[in-house]
């Protein structure tokens, strides 16, 4: 197994450095190959501006269609184009950050914002009356896998069911759904460790061995089984949700998960 961890904490002996450096000798003392884009200690170009596409950028900017040409003609920014090419390597992806404000720090957006560009992450297939594209479980990373790993410095009840965060499934559905199953991306259940802030040392020895549990159960882990958007489930091109597919009673979020 090929696998790029894309790890997003700016201390490099944090809980999510451990947990990163835990995941790289795990995987490679199981034979995995590794890779590892460690945004803080690569100095991350958060923003996308003009620069990334070079000759191809617009003025006025648009940042959708110029990425799109950028890409195609090749003149996206070395950066952009080496993380490009190490998810095309990846069979699985894991990232590695904590819940800053109900969301990834923004050096890891900023690192889907400039890498996932138009025709590389999106704007990619067949547009017609009966297929919307290849997104939502069809694109340019399908199958390949992605795996969350996230630490919140919040007890677990603050994000369950009834917690008033919310359930921590709603919190990571825009990342998951929208971010990785988006280009196509099968996305495991995550891996969360609450109480991020007080974590004993005996509490770290017990979540290292259940994320080295993780790491080495990823090949055969049934991923979320969300909706693929060409599947027959949806209205095309309204993209609703046809009627009565979904369990009785559910609503929200899990509408886009089958069973």
């Amino acid at each position: 197994m090929k696998t790029l961890i894309v790890h997003a904490h700016p201390e490099p002996e944090s809980l999510n450095g451990s947990l990163k450096d835990l995941a790289v000798s795990t995987l490679e003392a199981a034979g995995h190959e590794v890779r590892v884009s460690d945004l803080y200690a690569m100095d991350w170009k958060a923003v996308v501006d003009a620069t990334d596409y070079g000759p191809d950028a617009s003025n006025p900017l648009k940042a959708a269609r110029d990425s799109g040409r950028a890409f195609d003609a090749g003149t996206l920014t070395a950066d952009v184009r080496g993380e490009q090419e190490k998810l095309l390597w990846a069979d699985t992806v894991i990232f590695q950050f904590p819940l800053w404000w109900y969301a990834m720090p923004a050096i890891l957006k900023g690192w889907v914002d400039r890498v996932f560009t138009y025709r590389f992450a999106y704007g990619v297939g067949e547009h017609s009356d009966t297929k919307y594209g290849e997104r939502y479980g069809e694109g340019t990373l399908a199958g390949r896998r992605a795996l969350l790993s996230v630490t919140i410095g919040g007890p677990e009840p603050h994000y369950s069911a009834r917690g008033i965060n919310g359930p921590i499934e709603d919190l990571l559905f825009p990342i998951q759904h929208g971010v990785l199953h988006y280009p196509g991306l099968e996305v495991l259940p995550p891996f969360v460790l609450y109480g991020a802030d007080r974590m004993t040392a005996e509490e770290y020895s017990e979540a290292a061995k259940a994320w080295e549990r993780r790491l080495l159960t990823v090949e055969t882990t049934d991923p979320i089984p969300f909706r693929r958007q060409n599947s027959g489930d949806y209205v095309i091109p309204s993209l609703h949700l046809k009627e009565g597919v979904e369990p009785a009673g559910r609503t929200g979020f899990g509408l886009h998960v089958r069973g």
